[in-house]
């Protein structure tokens, strides 16, 4: 998620005018923290070894700044304004450190056997940012967490499916591999880059695993108070927009990239609306 590079692409609204005005300078810098971090581990040309060094040296900073300590001056503008937000909400240090335990994995990791490892990787790379927020909204109920997991194991697993494009030059196949052999092929098929059934097929299937997380954490828009509510809902809207483009674009995504535009806005705001009684007919259905 950028303080420092801010300007980069975002599925996603991020301190909207819909966030809470009192709110809204600790999500900046919670977000700013994670994007930095992200860019420490994936943007320019350092090696990997590097990069791994430059994320503990900005975890030693985080641990400095939650002690009370002074931090380097290497990040400061993210300290600077991390900091006052740390201490006046209780941020809970071990959310952010799971975000850098996420990071220093990318370095090293780029293949996931099956599903529940993949989860447990979003569970450190997506999820601390959910909880994150939640403990801003004063949300604790153990019902409300698990929502919020959903949605968030939901956004980075359509992130995934809507980047190979990207993921594939870095040598990255998040698609696990159990998945993959189902449709008779592997990873390296998949770092080919090149579109074909059975890489539609696995991403057709990876997109209705997302889709169902979504909607499982998606009434976690009904007990987030106020305005954070709503762009909650756009958030759940923006990810399940994505999904209709991959599949509009019948899953071809190893070699293109759908995203969000402003003809997506109309169609989102109208379905957040109408989320609860979207979500009610579905459980009528089922039952």
């Amino acid at each position: 998620m950028p303080l420092v590079s801010i300007e980069h692409y975002e599925n996603f609204p991020v301190a909207s005018w819909l966030c809470p005005p009192r709110l809204r300078p600790a999500v900046v810098a919670i977000y700013g923290f994670a994007r930095t971090a992200d860019d420490l581990a994936d943007e320019g040309e350092d090696t990997p070894a590097q990069r791994a060094q430059d994320l503990q040296a900005y975890r030693a900073d985080l641990h400095a700044m939650a002690r009370g300590a002074r931090w380097s001056h290497r990040w400061a503008p993210v300290f600077d304004r991390l900091s006052p937000q740390f201490s006046q909400h209780g941020l809970p240090l071990q959310l952010l450190d799971d975000l850098l335990d996420a990071f220093l994995q990318d370095l090293h990791k780029q293949r996931y056997a099956d599903r529940p490892e993949l989860l447990d990787y979003c569970r450190r790379s997506a999820n601390p940012v959910g909880r994150l927020l939640l403990h801003l909204y004063g949300v604790t109920d153990p019902e409300a967490l698990r929502r919020s997991d959903a949605i968030c194991t939901s956004l980075q697993l359509i992130n995934f499916w809507q980047d190979p494009s990207r993921d594939i030059p870095n040598g990255r196949c998040y698609a696990p591999a159990s998945d993959l052999a189902r449709h008779g092929i592997d990873s390296e098929t998949w770092l080919a880059g090149q579109d074909s059934s059975a890489t539609k097929a696995s991403l057709a299937d990876l997109c209705a695993w997302a889709g169902e997380l979504m909607e499982s954490g998606a009434p976690l828009v009904h007990q987030i108070p106020g305005r954070a509510g709503w762009e909650l809902r756009l958030v759940v809207q923006g990810g399940l927009r994505i999904l209709e483009k991959i599949a509009a674009m019948d899953f071809a995504t190893l070699r293109q990239r759908p995203a969000l535009n402003a003809l997506d806005t109309l169609p989102m705001m109208w379905r957040a609306l109408f989320m609860r009684a979207r979500q009610d007919l579905a459980l009528e259905a089922r039952s």
